[in-house]
This record gives structure tokens, C-alpha cells and sequence, in this order.
């Protein structure tokens, strides 16, 4: 049975999710500090694994996965190559990965409080996801 608040807040967690794999993507080779590197891969590998089960539930849902918003995607890119070339270093690349986990806990709990219907199963991905996106922000802050 389908759930519209289910499935849109599934579609956000999946947009979140594919957007931080992205962004950890593209900063993970610029990483010199072997335990920071290891930090990231960590974090995305959580991310891809819960983008698999939230991929599961929309499945169930008959939802369609959902793309992450192409501005926000863009401007991610401009801000991270910019940053990256005036200071290329292990404490821009924390604070990039830290200013992204913050606008993404913001962001899946405006989803949560806007789609209360959704089913227990999405609420409760949604707040996982959340709070791998904090744990990430709080085990970077050594390095800013």
C-alpha cells in the first residue's frame, strides 16, 4: 500500500544520500590524512548502504528514486573547487564535508516534520541517515 508522505520522504533521503556520496566522492582523493580518508570511505560506505535499503522501501512504495536537485549539485561543485583551490587542504575538506553535513541534518529533519505520515520504516531511516550525517560533522571537527 502506498504512502505519498512514505514516499516523498523516502525520495529526499535518497536525494540526500546520493548527494553525499557525490560529494565524498569528489573530495576523497584530495585527502592526505590516512585516518580522515578512512573516516570518509566509512561514512560513505553507511551512505550507500542505507541508500540501498531506502531504495528497497521505495520499491515497496512504487516510488521512483529521486535525483539530487542539479543547482544544489552544481553550486556544491563551484564552492568545493573553489575552496580547494585557494587552500588545498585536509581542514577545507573538513570544513566543505561539515558545512554539507549540516545543511543535510537541516534538511532531512525539515523533511521529517513536513511529511509526518510517512510510515515508521521512513522515519526512522530518515533519522538514521541524520544521524550518520552528524556523527560525520562531529568526528571532522578535529581536523578544521
Amino acid at each position: 500500500m502506498e504512502n505519498l508522505d512514505t514516499i516523498k520522504l523516502l525520495q529526499e533521503c535518497d536525494a540526500g544520500t546520493k548527494m553525499a556520496v557525490a560529494s565524498i566522492d569528489e573530495i576523497l582523493e584530495k585527502v592526505t590524512d590516512t585516518q580522515m580518508k578512512h573516516l570518509l570511505s566509512e561514512s560513505k560506505a553507511h551512505h550507500e548502504k542505507i541508500d540501498y535499503e531506502i531504495h528497497l522501501l521505495l520499491a515497496k512504495q512504487k516510488g521512483q528514486e529521486k535525483e539530487p536537485n542539479s543547482i544544489a549539485k552544481g553550486m556544491s561543485w563551484i564552492k568545493t573547487n573553489m575552496k580547494m583551490s585557494m587552500d588545498n587542504s585536509d581542514a577545507t575538506v573538513a570544513d566543505l564535508i561539515t558545512d554539507g553535513c549540516n545543511m543535510g541534518v537541516k534538511s532531512l529533519y525539515k523533511y521529517l516534520n513536513q511529511y509526518k505520515a510517512a510510515d515508521q520504516k521512513a522515519q526512522d531511516i530518515c533519522i538514521q541517515l541524520a544521524s550518520i550525517e552528524e556523527k560525520l560533522g562531529k568526528d571532522l571537527r578535529k581536523y578544521l
